[in-house]
């Protein structure tokens, strides 16, 4: 990969831009009664352990 996409993969674009696909992600599989990936849960600092405590 050249230096620029390394560049912003790891910046703040990549950063904002993966946080809001996992806010989106958690947000679609509540609506549909899932429980969402713990990887987008812990993306946006949701413990996934205790995320089952939160929604009943």
């Amino acid at each position: 990969m050249s230096a620029i996409r390394n560049s912003v993969r790891a910046g703040f674009l990549g950063r904002a831009f993966a946080t809001l696909s996992a806010a989106n992600a958690v947000s679609a599989a509540v609506e549909a009664g899932r429980r969402p990936r713990a990887r987008d849960l812990k993306e946006l600092g949701i413990d996934p352990a205790s995320f089952g405590q939160v929604i009943r």
